[in-house]
């Protein structure tokens, strides 16, 4: 992932490890973001490649991270994979715009966005490594409101509204096919970990009670009906 520097690294790969538990939860993401991938895909923030995996049909993955531990991580979980290529790179330095040689049409963007100081260089250097017609895939934090110590402690600098998805799009140079809030339980879920129990990490007992029981029912629903709110935003942007 690619982390602000108030972030503390022990603490995200002990969530990374935490989150690994989601399978269900991947999965969604997965049903989200399949059908829209192309065939050469950049996957930017990778950390430990809990949702490398799902990318490993396509032609070409490049899983990109700022960490070693999370480069090292994803070799090690995906060996002997021909298609996969894991490079440590700083999304918020210019270097990444060498990535280009890819040809990718895809970036996959999942929670990593808000974790950069300069969001909207940000969105410039990946609308910069994919070709024309191509797409970012973006899964961001929404709602302001929900901003608590969990975000903290990952180095979250924001929460995205409607508007502000917006006007960072159009900065970019990008247009927005396609956004919608998504995990509605999870908004409340968030909510009373940043202002009831003043959390600085989501329990394991929290992680497997939302994969086991929640996700089932509520990703079929959102399926049918997205709801007005969610605890993240699904968010996909097209390059002209």
């Amino acid at each position: 992932m690619m982390a602000a520097e108030t972030a503390d690294p022990g603490y995200m790969l002990a969530d990374q490890e935490r989150m690994a538990l989601a399978g269900r939860y991947f999965a969604w993401l997965a049903r989200l973001v399949l059908p829209l991938a192309g065939r050469r895909v950049i996957e930017v923030g990778c950390s430990v490649g809990n949702f490398t995996g799902t990318l490993l049909d396509r032609e070409a993955v490049i899983a990109v991270d700022i960490a070693k531990w999370a480069v090292d991580a994803v070799r090690k979980r995906f060996p002997a994979q021909p298609n996969l290529e894991a490079i440590q790179c700083d999304l918020a330095d210019d270097k990444f715009r060498t990535l280009a040689r890819f040809n990718a049409d895809t970036c996959v963007c999942l929670n990593v966005l808000e974790h950069i100081e300069d969001d909207r260089a940000a969105l410039s250097r990946m609308a910069a490594v994919v070709g024309r017609g191509g797409i970012i895939v973006l899964l961001i934090p929404a709602f302001a409101v929900l901003y608590g110590p969990i975000d903290r402690r990952l180095g979250h600098y924001r929460r995205y509204s409607r508007r502000s998805v917006g006007e960072l799009a159009t900065s970019a140079g990008l247009r927005v096919r396609r956004a919608h809030y998504m995990n509605f339980a999870g908004f409340f879920g968030w909510w009373a970990n940043a202002h009831l129990f003043r959390r600085e990490a989501q329990s394991e007992a929290q992680i497997r009670f939302f994969d086991r029981w929640i996700v089932p029912v509520q990703s079929r629903i959102e399926a049918v009906t997205p709801p007005p709110f969610g605890q993240s935003f699904f968010v996909v942007l097209e390059k002209p």
